[in-house]
């Protein structure tokens, strides 16, 4: 049944890269996002029906707001953003240099050592990041550069989320970080979304897109996601990581006829084993062991 969930969820999380791609450009990035953060705050609502999960709120209000901005209205909107420019299967890919800056933060704000193993998996998956991203070189296409940026700065807020999350959150049930996070989410981006309204009204595929970004990429995601980390651990859990480019590419090829070259399979490998390394999924400590110094 895990593994079930587990490919399910890598599943969702992949489809969610397709909606963005069919609903940012009639809806724009941040009004997507603002409707995409309040219909999962909505799924995720009944969460909040008991009291010891209302005092979590209240008592980790401020926290909750910075998670709610670095793990969802940001990096949704960039990635929202870089959509207008880039394939879903080039953007799940890209998605997958999470753990590796989530560890990189760890280990320059946290303290938190290193081994050898993992420096060089942060190494390889930045190698693996160039590789790919040469595959857009004389792509001649303008914003390109402007949207890569915008993704990997994504993934690096998605980074220094988990690790705040960490150290100002632990001790919440997850369940209320979720629901907290997308309604400060929804707070922040809601102005903007008012602001930004797209003038010609939206067809009923972008609006479907909507729903499903919402509903099924967010709200029952992290149901999934959450329920994974209650029965099977985090390390299990985080292994969607791996999975999750593989679907984007699948997904965007299927559904929006997109290319998949050679230079981007082998940069989803080469980032994919990078992160492989640094999160010790694939350990190679007993040839190289020894931990870099601080």
């Amino acid at each position: 049944m895990n593994i079930v969930e587990l490919f399910s969820l890598a599943a969702i999380w992949g489809a969610s890269f397709l909606f963005m791609r069919v609903g940012t450009p009639e809806f724009g990035p941040v009004p997507l996002i603002a409707l995409r953060v309040g219909i999962a705050a909505l799924v995720l609502l009944p969460v909040l029906r008991s009291a010891a999960a209302r005092a979590h709120l209240r008592s980790k209000a401020w926290p909750l707001l910075v998670v709610g901005i670095t793990n969802s209205a940001l990096p949704f909107s960039l990635f929202a953003y870089s959509t207008l420019y880039l394939n879903a299967g080039f953007d799940a890919i890209l998605n997958a240099t999470v753990p590796l800056w989530t560890g990189l933060i760890a280990f320059a704000w946290l303290k938190a050592p290193m081994s050898r193993p993992q420096v060089i998996g942060m190494l390889v998956g930045m190698a693996g990041v160039i590789t790919l991203v040469s595959d857009k070189i004389g792509s001649g296409m303008p914003g390109v550069w402007l949207a890569i940026a915008a993704v990997l700065l994504a993934t690096l807020s998605y980074g220094f989320a988990i690790n705040y999350s960490k150290t100002r959150l632990a001790g919440v049930p997850p369940f209320v970080v979720a629901c907290g996070s997308q309604l400060a989410a929804t707070l922040v981006l809601l102005p903007l979304a008012i602001l930004y309204w797209p003038t010609a009204p939206a067809s009923a595929t972008a609006w479907y897109s909507v729903l499903a970004l919402g509903v099924v990429c967010t709200g029952i995601a992290y149901a999934i996601f959450y329920r994974l980390l209650e029965h099977v651990g985090s390390a299990y859990a985080a292994s969607v990581t791996f999975l999750i480019p593989i679907f984007g590419v699948i997904w965007g090829a299927i559904f929006l006829k997109e290319e998949v070259s050679a230079t981007m399979l082998a940069g989803c490998l080469i980032v994919l084993l990078g992160t492989a390394l640094a999160t010790g999924k694939l350990d190679l400590s007993s040839y190289l062991g020894s931990k870099v110094a601080k």
